[in-house]
């Protein structure tokens, strides 16, 4: 599909920005009584289509489905969603395909999802369609409840469900990506011109796994803040409790945010800027036993910092060591918020206690050990390295997506551009940092990595939003140009909030230069 006719690629099409709008005729699959029930059952190797379902939706403002939030200023489109399932597996995957009646920019986006979710969320759909796109998404038959937990995890008798994992790892997204682009094909009566995915954390590792593994699902793909390494990332966002419960003190958040502070103070500078934000993270050598023995006010109460505290500090920041102490993965940078991976609770009836984060407290419970109910709390060292291991033997063939080897992606005239924030307090930047060093390594060097794929950091951002930093505005925009035009970014615009909440323009450069 990709390699169109010239008479396709020169279709005007949209790209938010930067290129001109021009609308393609209303489909003939909306004309007159066939209305948007005129899609076939497509056709996807290796599963079968149960149902395909169609509604038609008017334009303005629409309730999702997904809990009932309301959206204004969406265009009039056809919701398509298709129910599939892979012999002998029992599964139930759903992928749903929002189509614009009218402006359909002559594109296909796909998007991921977060957490243990591999996508299928409404809201997810809306900022496509909006944008003119035939846009995508599935669940991959997974029954993440709402409180994030993976109850798609196990099967009944307890142990991991290979074939749900098999979907959330990468089956579900390439089966809808060729699911996608037939109903998109169907619906318009020709194919889409170019094909994009766009995705943060794991809808960032999702974006990369398809450049691994399906390297012609797509023509470009934005992969934000990716949560690859997912056996170790997981593991070692778990480590600041284990360092908690090994010390038997559990700081508040105040405290670590005065540790924080101080790093910011001391290392703000050193990229030449003094703006609250610690632009190198990586070179910041703060040493929290500088606070040892003053005090701090939280909640109204006086606090002496003591050397246990700082001692935590350091462990946290210097990641995940083995009980020999070898480095078994990254910390978080300083500047970073400590929470919600050191998070704690307090109790009227006792001590505080540790509050991990749920992602990481919910990959020991369902798949190292298959037990939801199990109490983390009492995870030490040695347990922890044992589980640490588990995770790297067990799943990072399944799960890693940690590949360098992007040869096929290349060669298929792929574009990749990953942005991270540098104070992304859930997923290390360290970790795609390395990637992307590995797969220069891999692919002949920097240079040659650069005309094809592209890596900006963000001081100061947060997890894919917020924190003090620069955010990218139109990093998509920059993608399509770049596939479409040939015009490859080598800064990505980005704006940030001050403390009274007004936006300052800047731009990110591209890796491995600093703005």
């Amino acid at each position: 599909m990709r390699r169109l006719s010239a008479r396709l690629k020169a279709l005007p099409v949209l790209a938010a920005l930067v290129l001109p709008v021009a609308e393609v005729p209303t489909p003939a699959g909306i004309d007159g009584a066939r209305g948007c029930m005129a899609v076939p059952r497509p056709q996807v190797s290796g599963a079968r289509v149960l149902s395909v379902t169609a509604a038609g939706h008017p334009g303005g403002a629409a309730l999702l489905p997904d809990g009932g939030h309301v959206v204004v200023g969406v265009p009039a489109f056809c919701d398509v969603t298709v129910v599939l399932t892979h012999p002998g597996a029992g599964d139930r995957v759903r992928v749903r395909v929002w189509l614009p009646r009218t402006g359909w920019n002559g594109r296909f986006q796909a998007v991921g999802g977060g957490g243990f979710s591999a996508g299928g969320s409404d809201r997810a759909l809306v900022p496509p369609v909006r944008g003119g796109y035939a846009a995508a998404s599935t669940d991959a038959g997974d029954r993440t409840s709402p409180s994030g937990r993976p109850d798609w995890a196990l099967d009944p008798g307890g142990t991991v469900n290979e074939e749900l994992l098999t979907n959330f790892a990468y089956r579900s997204v390439h089966e809808m990506s060729v699911i996608g682009k037939q109903v998109t094909t169907h619906f318009y009566g020709r194919p889409a011109a170019y094909s994009y995915w766009n995705g943060c954390s794991t809808g960032g590792r999702q974006g990369l796994m398809e450049a691994q593994r399906y390297p012609a699902d797509f023509d470009g793909i934005l992969a934000a803040a990716p949560a690859i390494n997912w056996d170790r990332l997981t593991m070692a966002q778990f480590w600041p409790q284990v360092v908690m419960h090994d010390a038997g003190i559990y700081p508040s958040a105040c405290e670590f945010d005065a540790f924080n502070r101080a790093a910011v103070s001391a290392c703000d500078a050193d990229d030449g800027a003094t703006d609250g934000v610690i632009g190198r993270p990586e070179l910041c050598g703060f040493d929290p036993g500088t606070l040892v023995g003053r005090t701090i006010v939280c909640h109204g109460r006086t606090v002496r910092i003591g050397q246990a505290v700082a001692d935590i500090v350091r462990e946290i920041w210097d990641g995940p060591r083995s009980t020999s102490g070898s480095q078994l993965w990254y910390g978080l940078l300083r500047g970073t918020p400590f929470t919600p991976l050191a998070g704690t609770a307090s109790s009227p009836f006792g001590p505080a206690h540790g509050a991990p984060f749920s992602v990481a407290d919910n990959w020991i419970k369902y798949f190292l050990e298959q037990r939801p109910d199990l109490d983390t709390s009492t995870i030490g060292r040695f347990e922890f390295e044992r589980l640490f291991q588990q995770s790297r033997t067990r799943y990072h063939g399944i799960m890693g997506t940690d590949d360098p080897d992007l040869s096929a992606f290349r060669a298929a005239g792929g574009k990749l551009i990953t942005w991270h924030g540098l104070a992304d307090r859930v997923v290390f930047p360290q970790g795609t940092i390395e990637y992307r060093r590995r797969v220069e390594a891999s692919m002949g060097g920097a240079e040659a990595t650069d005309r094809f794929y592209r890596l900006f950091l963000a001081p100061g951002l947060g997890h894919c939003s917020g924190g003090a930093g620069p955010a990218p505005t139109e990093p998509l925009a920059a993608l399509v140009d770049w596939v479409e035009h040939g015009r490859a970014p080598d800064t990505l615009p980005a704006t940030a909030r001050n403390a009274m909440g007004r936006k300052t323009a800047t731009d990110l450069c591209r890796y491995p230069q600093v703005c």
